[in-house]
Order: structure tokens, then sequence, then C-alpha cells
């Protein structure tokens, strides 16, 4: 059996990942700075800007997931958003390297791309967003992503470890479904985000065959599902927010993702299952 160590277990996201690695057989220890709500493995209290607390809880572990975060930019000051997730995901990797773990996932963001918190003006150069697009983050949070990327670049040069940063976006748990009729007919509503969203499952089974694949090197993946989170179609839905766009590499002819997964499905053979329409009554929604 593998040991994993899971980082901020306790969070949204958290619980599925925890689940979804306990229900392959692995040995799983959540290492956060507060209990989860409910314990679906032992929780180790740990400060992950404390280089120190990290070696221990790290100790003995085949693998580490790296969850734990400041979520969002503005919830913080900058520099305290920037420093928190900048130093615990520094510590993770250092850690992890120094003591031969092989394999590492971090949890990147879509807001890298920089227009998920613009505050000037900034629009994609072209759709749907992959791996590739150029990224012009505004905030410390989107930034804090970034530097993350690069120091899991800097440890794979000196180690060989193989690191996987997950850009995901719009996390939706199970819970979070009933929030869906209210903006589903409202472009505007959530045009920063390119209306993407990532069931909680699909992204936990994700993180869990970037475990399990060799030879991945140091790569980042976008984590979204397969449509929007709209009721209207991809095209008209930047039509009407971003008419200035005119470089679709993809058809667009439903309400397919404008956040490219395709990366993610062929590198690590993974295939998002949940869809909001699964559990939101379309037909009664005004």
């Amino acid at each position: 059996m593998s040991k994993v160590v899971i980082t901020g277990g306790s969070g949204l996201l958290g619980p599925a990942v925890i689940q979804e690695f306990i229900d392959h057989g692995y040995d799983v220890i959540n290492a956060d700075r507060v209990k989860p709500k409910e314990e679906l493995c032992p929780t180790v209290i740990t400060d992950l800007t404390q280089l120190g607390e990290v070696y221990g809880v790290l100790a003995g572990a085949d693998a580490v997931v790296h969850l734990a975060a400041i979520p969002v930019a503005y919830s913080h000051p900058n520099e305290v958003t920037f420093r928190n997730n900048v130093m615990s995901t520094y510590n993770i990797l250092e850690a992890a390297a120094n003591l031969g773990i092989q394999k590492a996932v971090i949890t990147s963001s879509e807001s890298s791309y920089g227009i998920v918190f613009a505050r000037r003006p900034l629009e994609p150069q072209y759709v749907p967003i992959d791996e590739e697009h150029p990224r012009f983050p505004q905030d410390s949070y989107g930034l804090s992503k970034i530097v993350n990327e690069q120091t899991a670049e800097m440890i794979h040069q000196r180690t060989g470890m193989q690191i996987v940063s997950m850009r995901l976006g719009n996390v939706i748990s199970l819970a979070k479904y009933k929030n869906f009729p209210g903006f589903i007919y409202e472009p505007e509503a959530r045009k920063n985000i390119l209306w993407s969203y990532i069931d909680t499952r699909d992204a936990a089974v994700a993180y869990r065959l970037a475990i399990e694949t060799d030879d991945l090197g140091c790569i980042a993946l976008n984590i979204t599902a397969d449509d929007s989170s709209m009721a209207i179609k991809s095209r008209e839905l930047m039509a009407e927010c971003y008419p200035n766009v005119t470089d679709f590499r993809e058809p667009l002819e439903g309400y397919e993702t404008l956040l490219s997964n395709k990366k993610a499905k062929s590198v690590l053979n993974w295939q998002p299952v949940h869809q909001w329409r699964d559990h939101v009554d379309i037909a009664n929604v005004k």
C-alpha cells in the first residue's frame, strides 16, 4: 500500500480527493491547519509555511498531493496571499525532493491566465484556452500560481521528480449544484472564468491518475468539465461577452468548454463524467 499525503484535505476539494485515494487502496494522511467536518483519514495539523513541520508530515510518504492554499484573490491582503501560497508550495516540493519522494501534484489555477481577477479589461487571445495560452495575471493569487509552477520546474530540473500542476477552475462540489439555476442564462455572470467548472469527483480522479501515471516529467494541465456551466451555447457566449475574439481553435457548435482539457485527457487517460445538467432541471429554470 502506498502512502499519500494530501494537503488541504479539509477544504472544498479535499474530501473528494481523499476519498478517491482511499477507494483505490492508498494509505492517506490529511495535512491541514484545521480538522475536516468528516474525518475520512487521519489529519495532522500542519502549518505548511513552516518547513520543519512539512518535513515531519511528509516523512515516509510515497507521494504528495498539494491542495492547500488561500483559494481566491483579494480575500486576504495581497502580500499574505502571495507569501502563503508560494512558501507553502516551495516547502512541500523542497521537503518532498529531499525526502526522496518521486511524485507530486500541486494545485495551480485558471486564474494564472489573468482573466479571472483582472481589474483592467483582459480577454482571451483565443479559445478554447489551452496550456500554451499567454498568462497575464494582475493579482497576487494568479501570480503565486505561476511562481509555484516555476518552483515545480526548478525542483524537477534538480531532482527529476515528476510534478504535475493542475490548473483548476471553478470547483463544484455536489452541494453547490443548487446554485446553478441562478446564472445559467446570464452570460456576464461568469464570463471572467470563461464559464468553466469542474466537479470535485472528476478532479479527484485526475489527481489520482497524475500520481499513478509515469513519465510525465513536469507539466501543467487544465482540469475542467467538457461543457460550460451555461445553458447558452459557447459561440453565443463569446459573441456576447468577447466579440473581439475571432481565433476559435475548435468548432464550438454546442456548449463546449472554453478552457481546453484535451491535454489532461490525453496524458492521463482521464475523462470527466459529471455534468451540472445531471443535477439541474433546466426546463424549470426561468
